[in-house]
């Protein structure tokens, strides 16, 4: 069960808070061209991580073409974007060539990674009752911490928040 101030309460019993200042957790995925990306390849450079629900359907997509189409002022800022879902690397090659995504689509398709980061659990849609990501964006620094965490994003403009919070990083 997912818990809005990043308490996290898995079903086996585990907890785990994801907050500014820690450590943000290792993980291992394949991206779209099947090539393995850990979080630690990134070191040296902030790292803007958002878990999103599904490639291609509406919310996902307008997430996904902000960062696109902001994609000049994070390289300007040398700040890496990894876009994290439970579809598999084929999806994800589909997604991203459909819309000239730039940034790596990593496969979780066992929601490992969502797990711990907290960013999968029970969901209610239209009275439906399901399991799935909760779409959250961690702003990790060049030392590898949390620097901030973006719940219940909202797609459309989320990408200048980060962008926002990223020229707050760099000043501070």
């Amino acid at each position: 069960v997912y818990n809005k101030t990043n308490n996290i309460q898995f079903r086996k019993g585990f907890t785990m808070t994801i907050s500014p200042g820690i450590k943000a957790p290792e993980f291992t995925l394949q991206d779209e061209s099947n090539t393995i990306r850990r979080l630690s390849d990134f070191r040296g450079r902030p790292v803007v991580l958002y878990f999103y629900p599904r490639d291609d359907t509406p919310g996902c997509t307008t997430e996904a073409c902000n960062f696109r189409d902001d994609y000049s002022a994070y390289i300007d800022a040398d700040v890496v974007i990894l876009g994290i879902s439970p579809d598999d690397p084929k999806s994800h090659t589909r997604f991203k060539n459909k819309y000239s995504l730039q940034f790596p689509l990593l496969a979780d398709k066992n929601h490992e990674v969502c797990n711990l980061y907290g960013v999968w659990g029970v969901k209610k849609f239209m009275g439906r009752i399901y399991d799935g990501v909760f779409r959250t964006t961690f702003l990790i620094d060049a030392k590898g911490r949390i620097n901030r965490v973006f719940e219940n994003v909202k797609p459309a403009g989320h990408s200048m928040e980060v962008l926002a919070a990223i020229k707050a990083l760099k000043q501070s």
